[in-house]
């Protein structure tokens, strides 16, 4: 074994594996998206509300924050807030599932979000997303 780490990607080139952390409520988005991300490369911290996110962050460093915007106790607008204060480098991306609340998306983005998801989006979707904050082409693409 060589130890290639994307070698389905035909580059053969080592990387070093980016970290992700998730912070949505729902069990099941969670549970999903850490599922695709591992498989993806990606090691992944999830978090089941903004609080615990933060507290997360205290101690771990994180490449991506993909972050719902609608979650109890703190919400994702508040969370991009207070990483915008703390200055935090990580990128961010804000998701939320609520027919009718794209302009809180476009909040998200005027607070300090990297890029949005609506969902539903496809498991592809999400990792051209987090792809695309890391500054990595697209496998699938060629490019």
């Amino acid at each position: 074994m060589s130890g290639v780490v994307c070698d389905e990607t035909g580059e053969g080139v080592r990387k070093p594996m980016a970290t992700i952390l998730l912070i949505d409520d729902e069990e099941s988005v969670r549970s999903l998206f850490q599922v695709a991300l591992e498989r993806a490369g990606y090691r992944v911290l999830t978090a089941e509300n903004g609080k615990h996110g933060l507290r997360l962050l205290e101690h771990q460093e994180v490449d991506v924050i993909l972050l719902d915007i609608f979650m109890p106790d703190m919400d994702g607008l508040e969370v991009i807030l207070r990483l915008r204060e703390s200055r935090c480098a990580s990128k961010m991306i804000a998701i939320t599932g609520r027919s009718g609340m794209k302009n809180f998306l476009d909040i998200a983005k005027h607070l300090g979000a990297h890029d949005t998801l609506m969902k539903p989006f496809s498991v592809q979707e999400l990792l051209d997303a987090v792809s695309a904050q890391l500054g990595q082409p697209d496998p699938a693409s060629g490019s």
